[in-house]
């Protein structure tokens, strides 16, 4: 990644470069990616999940890993399906893995997803009919919770994917207002980056790059990828403050960002939408748990981004127990 896209001037100044028109053309290509950081037993499910789908366009399927275990994995699979490649990570970070792949990619449409996650049989065809309204520059898919709901932090896995991820998107998408992407399944056109910072989420900087290029962000409900959350509160505590931080870092790149994941949103918004989802007395208590968890949370992203200058940065970094 070259120095001077690390410096917010020149990045904005990229975001104004006009959209250019696909040609559907007969070799039309999809470019799907799994990244994954040494989870070979993990990559083996999300392969086969997308072999499963019954994609009708030619594809390319990549799997980023910086394990030999991995690429052991891979090279099995790409025996019997020559479509099926390994790409060498150095694991040095998602995001630096990224800028590697962009520069390999063959396809029209890139679709990403995580090693760690599975896909419905019919995600890839709920994505790709997006792309066929040309002013559609990215789609995100719908996170689905695997967790045992019978559990608190089970609970909490459903409530923030349904009542919090899939509710607001559902709701932005109808407005045609501008919707953040998930990293566990989300594709947009081949032209809209080739480079992406290092500290700053993927999931969100790619869409407002399409977005800042004239084109529209949808969401895709029926899209959906299969998530493990969280099963210890230590766990669910290091991957929500990272996660946050990852997406307060965009402000150094794009300060008129129309945020959705904030803590002024999750203020405002948060309470209403958590405590219309409970169905029972021991779920609502739960609920009520949450919100002293998510201000810790933010506290702590507060502290290290004002106080303690800690930033968001690339590198791999497992929690295990969402394994």
């Amino acid at each position: 990644m070259s120095k001077s896209l690390n410096k917010p001037q020149n990045l904005v100044y990229r975001f104004f470069e006009h959209p250019k028109i696909q040609v559907k053309r007969k070799d039309f290509l999809i470019s799907i990616v799994i990244t994954s950081f040494k989870e070979p037993l993990l990559v083996k499910r999300a392969i086969q999940s997308i072999l499963e789908n019954k994609i009708k366009e030619k594809y390319e399927l990549i799997v980023a890993a910086p394990d030999k275990e991995t690429a052991d994995v891979v090279k099995e699979f790409s025996k019997k399906n020559k479509q099926i490649v390994y790409f060498k990570d150095p694991g040095k970070g998602k995001s630096f893995a990224l800028n590697m792949l962009f520069k390999t990619l063959k396809g029209d449409i890139w679709i990403f997803t995580d090693g760690d996650v599975y896909l419905d049989k019919n995600s890839i065809s709920e994505i790709i009919p997006y792309f066929k309204d040309s002013k559609v520059g990215c789609v995100t898919g719908r996170p689905v919770a695997t967790n045992d709901k019978n559990t608190m932090l089970g609970y909490w896995a459903h409530l923030l994917c349904d009542a919090g991820a899939h509710n607001i998107r559902t709701e932005l998408d109808k407005k045609g207002k501008f919707i953040e992407g998930t990293g566990y399944l989300f594709a947009f056109r081949n032209n809209i980056t080739k480079n992406i910072p290092l500290n700053v989420a993927e999931d969100t900087i790619i869409p407002y790059l399409a977005m800042k290029k004239g084109y529209k962000v949808r969401y895709a409900p029926k899209a959906k990828v299969f998530v493990k959350g969280p099963t210890t509160l230590k766990d669910f505590v290091k991957q929500k403050i990272r996660t946050a931080k990852a997406h307060e870092t965009l402000e150094d790149y794009a300060p008129f960002f129309p945020k959705v994941k904030s803590f002024k949103n999750e203020v405002t918004q948060g309470p209403k939408l958590a405590l219309e989802y409970p169905k029972n007395f021991k779920e609502f208590i739960w609920t009520l748990m949450l919100f002293p968890t998510r201000l810790y949370i933010w506290l702590n992203v507060k502290w290290d981004d004002k106080i303690s200058k800690k930033r968001y940065g690339d590198g791999w970094e497992r929690i295990e127990s969402s394994k």
